[in-house]
């Protein structure tokens, strides 16, 4: 297996065959363990001052005929469940969406009421896309990803469209409730 997951040969031009199943197996999250390393820079990522390692979390895989084209990885607490990646390898497809989907359905039926995340404030593209489906932005960690840069320094400085990256935005969603709030 490459050390990175390759994305420029992916070609996706319908969700309708994708398959939404659980990470089971060690071959599963040594994919995983890749793509962390090749779209997160390492094995762990840092969120609120917490340390994450992909092999200790539970995850989803969007497959079509045994391929994988993303992934969505969460930790679960008693009433509460964060997502700590979210990772659609042809975008704009509704990958993302699915597995969103997935996490949100498995909650529901855990008896979980709130799902959150946290993005970074340059992440425009994750801030458009969790609120279109319903996440609100609840808490703002200012200098938060400042101080994760001490811890794991491969975090850059300046995100994808040139901003930079100091702070951390959390977002979330009530579930089972009709307002949410």
């Amino acid at each position: 297996m490459d050390k990175s997951v390759r994305t420029e040969n992916i070609h996706v031009t319908s969700t309708k065959n994708v398959v939404i199943r659980w990470a089971s197996s060690p071959r599963d999250y040594k994919w995983l363990q890749s793509l962390w390393v090749s779209r997160w820079g390492g094995e762990t990522m840092v969120s609120h001052g917490q340390f994450f390692k992909v092999t200790e979390l539970k995850a989803f895989l969007a497959t079509d005929q045994g391929k994988i084209f993303g992934a969505l990885t969460f930790s679960a607490n008693p009433g509460q469940s964060e997502c700590v990646s979210l990772d659609a390898l042809a975008p704009r497809m509704g990958i993302g969406t699915a597995l969103l989907n997935a996490w949100e359905s498995w909650a529901r039926h855990q008896e979980i009421e709130r799902l959150w995340l946290i993005t970074s404030n340059d992440n425009l593209n994750a801030l458009r896309f969790y609120q279109k489906r319903g996440f609100r932005l609840c808490r703002f960690y200012p200098g938060a990803v400042d101080a994760a840069r001490l811890q794991k320094p491969e975090i850059p400085l300046l995100g994808e469209t040139g901003i930079p990256i100091h702070d951390e935005i959390e977002l979330e969603k009530w579930i089972g409730t009709e307002s949410g709030y």
